[in-house]
């Protein structure tokens, strides 16, 4: 057995093999070790690509919604920017939570 293996690996193709086979995936600029990690970058963009994605459609049916109604549009203005006609006021209520995220940003 241990001759049959010796004769083997006496041979300049076997020897050849190995020596290939060891670079490509110890050495290569594409190694093994390359592409797991470029695999597992391309699943992790390929996961954000899909949010993005719904996220566009979302804003796109917003916007649609915004612009077919008056009503929306004016609500959605008084809700994210605080808008508001010139006879009223407006009391903005800041959870405890809202004011530490808050002021963990100034410090």
């Amino acid at each position: 057995m241990l001759d049959w293996l010796l004769y083997h690996l006496r041979n300049k193709y076997v020897i050849g093999s190995l020596v290939f086979f060891t670079w490509m995936l110890f050495f290569d600029r594409n190694d093994f070790i390359s592409q797991v990690s470029l695999r597992s970058q391309l699943s992790g963009l390929e996961a954000d690509k899909e949010y993005y994605l719904e996220e566009i459609e979302n804003n796109l049916n917003d916007m649609n919604e915004l612009m077919s109604n008056k009503e929306n549009l004016e609500k959605f203005a008084r809700e994210k920017y605080y808008m508001k006609k010139d006879d009223e006021e407006i009391f903005v209520i800041v959870t405890e939570k809202k004011k530490k995220k808050f002021f963990s940003l100034i410090d």
